[in-house]
């Protein structure tokens, strides 16, 4: 049923992904699938070769919808489902690196993609650089004979720093280095990595998928059958898997993805509209505005943008005042995601994410939720006030 859906429009498709009623009894969305122990119909049967499902760890009906539903929205061949989207990243990593290899990291990644890299795979043996997230075409000049992979994130977080993604495509391809990218910025609706030649898409379906604050869950799409079965054979010895309540409720998520997005997209321009103009702000981070590192590659590949913004505040207001005028907001409690239906705030040391940064002021970056935004501006109108005691 699923694969009449690679023609149609990306919102159709989501409404239909992954949903099979003919093999639950008519039953709309595909139930709760909680297995360990899968039963064989025989002896024999053990050990044939087409068993579709032998463990629930390693797969079972729901996982199998989920992960088709996630292969269509990127446009992939398979994927993988993970227990949280940092899962996602590490188990792609591990896939497609090893002792002696060369990898390049983007600088602006997650900031736990970065310990990963620093703490994990350095001890793996695997040589770790980390690169400038505009450097575009001039990434052909780091790429060595073991280079094994370049890790991409664009919009890069907190910065949101938007990387020319064909460019390096290009280069890696031009070399043999496998390319991942973190896709969650845009959820799979406003860029599609995979079309543009990279071959593995990975994002946190925890953020705008799921869209609710109550779920963990990742997972990694492959271009092709060869790099789905490095993914593949990666999550299994590892044992990786996903929960079944966390696949229900992201399949569900799936659904109204995109006219969420739609409206965060929406929901964000007033409050970048209200920054612009306040005396205490040094710099506003956002891809749609221009002058945004990486405004132009925006422009040309992205569809558009989703809630999320940053703000460097001017040096002269220490932490203490930051934190006055954050503790007082009714509609903006400090939490360390984004992509739900409520506001937050999230404070960033970004001298610990980052290669180099010399820039002074405190920075928080801001989740724009679906409250009423007059609301918002009302609640920052009067939290601003407190910035200074």
């Amino acid at each position: 049923m699923s694969e009449d859906h690679k023609n149609h429009r990306r919102s159709t498709m989501l409404v239909h992904a992954g949903r099979k009623p003919e093999n639950y009894f008519g039953v709309v969305n595909p139930p709760v699938c909680r297995t360990s122990t899968i039963l064989y119909e025989s002896f024999a049967a053990y050990f044939s070769p087409n068993v579709k499902y032998r463990y629930g760890r390693v797969n079972n009906p729901l996982s199998n919808d989920f992960e088709e539903a996630v292969s269509l929205l990127e446009g992939g061949f398979k994927a993988i489902s993970t227990s949280s989207g940092l899962a996602a990243v590490t188990t792609a990593l591990v896939a497609f690196a090893k002792a002696g290899d060369h990898v390049l990291i983007v600088d602006s990644c997650y900031p736990p993609t970065r310990f990963f890299c620093q703490r994990r795979l350095r001890a793996y043996g695997v040589e770790v650089e980390f690169y400038d997230p505009l450097i575009g075409a001039g990434i052909a000049d780091l790429i060595r004979e073991n280079t094994a992979l370049i890790y991409m994130e664009s919009p890069g977080s907190g910065t949101f720093d938007v990387q020319d993604v064909p460019a390096i495509v290009a280069a890696a391809k031009a070399r043999g280095v496998v390319t991942i990218l973190d896709n969650t910025w845009s959820a799979g609706i406003l860029f599609h990595p995979l079309e543009h030649g990279v071959n593995i898409a990975v994002q946190s379906a925890a953020k705008y998928i799921s869209g609710h604050s109550d779920v963990n869950l990742g997972f990694a799409v492959a271009d092709d059958e060869r790099h789905y079965k490095l993914l593949k054979s990666a999550a299994v010895d590892a044992g990786i898997c996903a929960g079944s309540e966390e696949l229900y409720l992201a399949m569900r998520g799936l659904r109204t993805l995109e006219m969420r997005m739609k409206h965060a997209g929406e929901n964000v321009l007033p409050i970048l509209e209200w920054f612009k103009g306040r005396p205490e702000v040094q710099e506003i981070y956002h891809p749609s505005l221009p002058g945004a590192a990486g405004h132009d590659v925006w422009v040309r590949d992205y569809a558009g943008h989703n809630g999320l913004m940053s703000v460097l505040f001017k040096e002269e207001y220490s932490l203490e005042d930051v934190g006055r005028f954050v503790d007082s907001l009714a509609l903006f409690p400090v939490g360390s995601s984004w992509g739900g239906y409520e506001s937050l705030i999230q404070p960033s040391d970004m001298t610990t994410c980052r290669t180099k940064w010399d820039k002074k002021g405190v920075f928080l970056r801001f989740q724009i939720g679906n409250e009423d935004t007059a609301d918002l501006i009302a609640d920052l109108e009067q939290g601003i006030k407190n910035l200074k005691s």
